[in-house]
């Protein structure tokens, strides 16, 4: 019998900005007490709506392709884990490449730390921490067959564009069907507020009936 692939799904518009995921990722031994997931305002000072932003696990990591020290690797269930503390120098390159702005510095160990999809849970069957507390399913972890049947207004993609750079993930969000790629414009971006608010951006446009222009100036249909 075939093994049960199982995958990462981010559901923007269903964040409630409870912040249980980051409480339940800090209890992970590996993180030393510190969350590795982000929960974002998407437009701070103008909306109480919030984004979560965990590692998206590039096909062809930024970061990794940075890193002088060869410090940050993908095994081959296509996770990319955070630097190997004997390799890591901390210089900062991963931060600064990372189009979603994931990989965290931690200078008081002088290591990057980042999401590892809480690899020593789902290597052994079990879900990430953030998604097993997640009260509306803003983070769920599990088949295309389970998405598909609780989602049906929805689809998840895994495909990013940023300025003329395209990226592939690991980690799908769920979209409109319309929607085929998250395009992410640099000027947008430099803005504020990062793929995270974008791509709510483009669901609640899609999801109210909005063009892709009337959702966010830099939002795209693709």
């Amino acid at each position: 019998m075939s093994a049960v692939v199982r995958d990462f799904f981010i559901d923007f518009q269903r964040c409630i900005g409870c912040q249980a995921c980051a409480a339940a990722c800090s209890e992970c031994h590996t993180h030393r007490g510190l969350p590795m997931v982000h929960v974002d305002l998407v437009a701070p000072g103008m909306s109480l709506q919030t984004a979560p932003m965990v590692c998206m696990h590039c096909a062809d990591p930024t970061c990794a392709s940075v890193c002088p020290a060869d410090a940050i690797k993908v095994d081959e269930h296509g996770i990319v884990h955070s630097s190997l503390k004997p390799r890591c120098i901390s210089c900062g390159n991963c931060e600064l490449a990372c189009p979603f702005g994931v990989p965290i510095i931690k200078m008081e160990i002088q290591q990057m730390q980042k999401c590892d999809m809480c690899f020593d849970r789902t290597s052994a069957g079990k879900k990430p921490m953030c998604a097993t507390v997640c009260p509306t399913g803003a983070l769920f972890y599990g088949t295309r067959e389970e998405i598909a049947q609780q989602r049906p207004a929805s689809k998840p993609i895994n495909r990013w564009r940023f300025g003329k750079q395209r990226i592939a993930t690991r980690v799908h969000v769920m979209v409109p069907h319309d929607v085929d790629e998250m395009a992410v414009d640099l000027p947008a971006f430099d803005e504020g507020g990062g793929p995270a608010a974008l791509a709510t951006a483009l669901a609640a446009g899609a999801r109210d009936g909005r063009a892709p222009e009337e959702a966010g100036p830099e939002a795209e249909f693709l």
